[in-house]
């Protein structure tokens, strides 16, 4: 392999980790992210941008799902949900209560 093909497969092998880190960045801790991108051959301030654009993505990824889940939640109507409940399923409770004895040591 060429010396250029090896720089080239280099900086592929960069951004390939690079692309992965800011797709999986909103199910990573920033630590996490900064510890991942501290192994590759970046400059601090590429580095730097990438860990705030990670940070920026969890937040907007995590307020889009709660805005979506909240909008959602708002359209339910407990009562309905619960008179069809009652209405449409047969409710079956079981239960299972044990009592074991305490040790006299554990009540002191």
């Amino acid at each position: 392999m060429s010396e250029d093909n090896k720089k080239d497969s280099g900086i592929s092998d960069v951004i390939k980790k690079v692309v992965s880190i800011g797709i999986g960045a909103a199910f990573m801790t920033e630590e996490s992210v900064k510890g991942i991108l501290a192994d590759l051959p970046l400059p601090k301030d590429i580095i730097n941008g990438l860990t705030q654009n990670a940070k920026t993505a969890k937040e907007d990824f995590s307020k889009s799902i709660r805005e979506e889940l909240s909008k959602q939640m708002s359209k339910v109507d407990p009562s309905k949900l619960v008179e069809d409940l009652i209405d449409k399923y047969d409710i079956q409770v079981e239960a299972k209560f044990k009592f074991t004895k305490k040790n006299p040591k554990d009540s002191e």
